[in-house]
């Protein structure tokens, strides 16, 4: 592994790229949602401390924060895309989600991600980290042999026949399946639906670019051959028999501007005044949350207990709050949720990983994308409940959190959860990965 104490001459190309012969280039290039941005911007921040240079490709919308950390950043899309992707309502249908997402993540910015890596590489010097999604990056490295390595942020991207994610339906993949009724499953989606999807326009600028076309995307091939980093524990998902073997799982990069965003002054003092809140959040990116925030709201005035909703619009809150019952846009989970008693989210990855580190009860309503597979995992860890969207009311909320609030042996495993944070160092074994991709990029 390269040491990043090593300082040697340095050469700047017509790009305006410094390139140090001891030191990296990693080009990162998130897509998705601020859940999605933070661990990239954690790693990013620590490749940096090891003396290397970092650029993050990925909308414009989060240009701000990604330069507020100090990294370099390439515009990829319009904050007009992301801002659409956000509002359309098929992106929150059970059925439909599917194919809006990979419009947007996959093919839309494929092109243009291409080029950007294409003009920044050089060989021996370039290293590529993306999303599976990131189809732009996995064509630069089938072309121009790109060190590339996958990151996933959540376990249902590995595909297996044995403890199977859970998929939209009409897939049914749970563990009484037989192995013979999965594998058929996901060639019918593949072959009927993903492919019919992805392969006229992904095919077509592979052809451009001399390569031969794709059959089943994500079967295997969105992943990258070279690695595939797990940013999650085993202890959380662990590894199947027919996982990818070069798949390495290094753990939750708890980054989530912590340092960056401050704290406001009215929370501090509301922390202050009492018991601690119950927090609600539904994620950065769904803007149709009214109905999930006005559950909340009520299930605290059933409780008597004090409470904070988190979203950025304003709009998406009740017009009049429970007392205690306050609301902020954005706060650092690692600060919030150590002074909070359980968290009712989304089932997104990011705040699963800051809940199980702060020790306390969630309850989830999952919806689309990873969510209802990360919500198992938080019911078989035995830290939550799982609500779903049709069932989510104030009173149901609230019998929810008064079970897990009382409940001797929930708090008890929710300690023994947060212990397993103690000792591990995800976001630095996951940047020995990406150095070791680089060093073997070195020796060809």
């Amino acid at each position: 592994m390269l040491s990043p104490n090593l300082h040697r001459q340095t050469h700047i190309r017509r790009d305006g790229f410094v390139h140090r012969e001891s030191a990296l280039n990693f080009l990162l290039n998130p897509i998705g949602s601020i859940g999605d941005v933070n661990p990239y911007l954690g790693i990013a921040s620590a490749l940096c401390a090891r003396g290397h240079q970092v650029t993050m490709i990925a909308n414009p919308y989060f240009e701000s924060l990604v330069r507020k950390v100090g990294l370099d950043f390439v515009s990829l899309g319009t904050t007009a895309d992301v801002e659409d992707f956000w509002r359309n309502p098929d992106m929150w249908h059970l059925r439909k989600f599917w194919k809006s997402s990979l419009q947007y993540s996959a093919l839309r910015p494929m092109r243009e991600s291409y080029e950007i890596i294409a003009d920044r590489y050089v060989p021996g010097e370039t290293v590529v980290a993306g999303p599976a999604w990131a189809f732009g990056a996995r064509c630069a490295q089938d072309k121009l042999g790109v060190p590339m390595a996958t990151l996933l942020l959540e376990p249902d991207k590995f595909r297996s026949l044995y403890r199977s994610p859970v998929m939209p339906p009409p897939m049914v993949l749970s563990d009484w399946v037989p192995k013979i009724s999965k594998r058929c499953q996901f060639w019918i989606a593949d072959v009927f639906f993903l492919d019919r999807l992805l392969a006229p326009e992904a095919n077509s600028f592979r052809s451009e670019l001399g390569l031969p076309p794709v059959r089943r995307f994500l079967a295997d091939w969105w992943l990258s051959p070279q690695c595939v980093i797990g940013l999650f524990p085993e202890w959380f998902a662990s590894p199947q028999p027919d996982w990818p073997s070069r798949a390495v799982l290094t753990g939750f990069p708890l980054w989530d501007q912590s340092g960056v965003t401050e704290v406001p002054e009215e929370l501090e003092n509301y922390l202050a005044e009492g018991e601690k809140p119950i927090v609600f959040t539904f994620g950065t990116a769904n803007e149709h949350a009214r109905r999930f925030f006005a559950a909340a709201a009520e299930s605290c005035r059933l409780l008597g207990r004090r409470g904070i909703l988190i979203a950025k619009d304003r709009s998406q809150f009740p017009d009049v709050l429970p007392e205690g019952v306050r609301h902020f846009s954005y706060v650092p989970f690692s600060y919030l949720l150590q002074r909070a008693a359980a968290l009712v989210h989304h089932a997104g990855t990011g705040t699963i990983a800051h809940c199980l580190a702060a020790g306390i009860p969630q309850v989830v309503m999952p919806m689309v994308f990873s969510q209802p597979d990360m919500a198992a995992h938080v019911a078989r860890l035995g830290v939550g409940v799982s609500l779903k969207p049709r069932a989510f009311r104030g009173p149901a909320v609230a019998r929810a959190l008064d079970h897990l609030l009382n409940s001797p042996q929930v708090t008890a495993r929710c300690g023994e959860l947060a212990a397993e944070f103690e000792d591990g160092q995800p976001i630095e074994r996951t940047c020995d990965l990406l150095e070791e991709l680089a060093g073997s990029d070195r020796q060809r």
